[in-house]
């Protein structure tokens, strides 16, 4: 049930506060491929060593979330946002201080990494937690401040870069993210039934959930729709973030003015907003699985065009395509393993899940600039992004949805 708490129902507000700190976090993170250039500028270090940095923060996000998603369930979002606030605020600080490639891994890599991994998967299963029959368009509505974050923050982070410095640019943008991160995670509860006693009220609508099992970590493990949507995430990851670290290098590569190629970035966080809120409420209606179904097909389709296009028109055009893609994707996940698996361990089996878009995220810039330093060209590295997204859409059609009972 989605019960009310006095006049105003307490879900929204904990949707408008994951609202605020997914925000600053993604709109801070996603802003990476808009600093490559500037740190290969000062240092010269390869293409690869630099995203790889990017990667390695992705790799440890798997862990932490799963972490986190597990310390979420047992102890509420509040200290566990407030913990991984501050371990990005370190990392992103560290990193303007860099002198050597290994500094920035363990800067950037590391407590960034610890960080990111832990805001996302405790707001996603709390928001899950608070809403039923909404949780797709809720979830959608919430993360939607990635999307937003992506379009605020590309051109404030281009702004500092090109007046200031890159370094300003992360130590103001850091500083920023650590108060609202701080400040917004204070009106995060667990659950309704965190409210004091009394505070329920009425319910906003009969709002049942479908009988079923409900799993444990443990027991999750052994189905095979487990291991679906775990190499599903991965497809996600990798070419969410193999897109955008290099589509603004491939950009600047191929002749495009650095603000143009920045403008990139904003279009796709832009787009994302609409895919989230959009197939949030048409996931909440047809389902998780068609979802994944239609959004894959669509990243699938726009990833041509990058390596295909040589004017800036088609580039934004890939770039509204993509977004709405990784929109759809993005709001299902949390959905999709209430679906199946319950709430009893939403947030660990969530976690443990994660770790599939992590570890995707971690490859797919890591790879990409690896192609891109041998063969100094994208094209093979967007192929293999297809392909990823194909299997991502096979998978989807072949996925089978038992629904879980919370």
């Amino acid at each position: 049930m989605e019960k009310q708490a006095g006049g105003l129902y307490y879900g929204y507000i904990v949707v408008l506060a994951s609202f605020l700190i997914l925000l600053l976090v993604f709109g801070v993170h996603y802003t990476f491929g808009l600093y490559v250039k500037p740190i290969f500028a000062e240092f010269g270090w390869g293409m690869a060593a630099i995203s790889g940095a990017y990667s390695l923060s992705w790799l440890i996000q798997g862990p932490s979330g799963m972490i986190m998603g597990k310390l979420n369930d047992k102890y509420g979002p509040r200290m566990v946002l407030s913990l991984c606030g501050v371990s990005l605020f370190i990392g992103i600080i560290l990193t303007t201080q860099i002198k050597e490639s290994y500094q920035l891994y363990l800067s950037y890599g590391l407590f960034t990494g610890i960080g990111t991994g832990g805001i996302y998967v405790p707001i996603v299963s709390t928001i899950t937690k608070w809403f039923a029959q909404r949780r797709g368009v809720m979830t959608g509505i919430a993360i939607s401040g990635m999307g937003f974050g992506t379009f605020v923050m590309s051109p404030v982070a281009n702004y500092l870069i090109f007046n200031y410095s890159w370094r300003v640019s992360y130590g103001v943008l850091g500083t920023a993210m650590l108060v609202v991160v701080l400040l917004s995670a204070q009106a995060l509860k667990s659950n309704p039934e965190s409210l004091p006693s009394g505070t329920g009220g009425r319910c906003l609508q009969n709002d049942k959930v479908p009988a079923g099992p409900s799993f444990s970590l443990k027991e999750a493990v052994c189905q095979v729709g487990f291991w679906m949507i775990l190499v599903m995430f991965f497809c996600f990851g990798y070419c969410l973030m193999a897109m955008l670290v290099h589509i603004v290098p491939h950009a600047i590569e191929i002749g495009k003015t650095p603000g143009a190629a920045a403008g990139l970035v904003s279009v796709i966080g832009i787009a994302s907003i609409g895919g989230k809120v959009f197939f949030g409420y048409f996931g909440d209606r047809l389902g998780s699985k068609a979802t994944y179904i239609i959004c894959f097909g669509i990243m699938l389709g726009s990833l041509w065009l990058p390596i295909c296009a040589t004017s800036l028109m088609l580039l934004y055009a890939f770039s509204v395509l993509f977004g709405l893609a990784y929109g759809g994707n993005a709001c299902a996940q949390g959905p999709i393993v209430a679906d199946i698996f319950g709430l009893k361990a939403h947030g660990e089996i969530l976690g443990a899940l994660i770790i599939g878009f992590t570890s995707g995220a971690a490859v797919g810039p890591l790879l990409t600039g690896f192609l891109f330093d041998i063969n100094r060209s994208y094209t093979t590295a967007f192929y293999i992004a297809a392909v990823f997204s194909a299997l991502g859409l096979a998978l989807a059609f072949t996925l089978r949805i038992r629904p879980a009972r919370s």
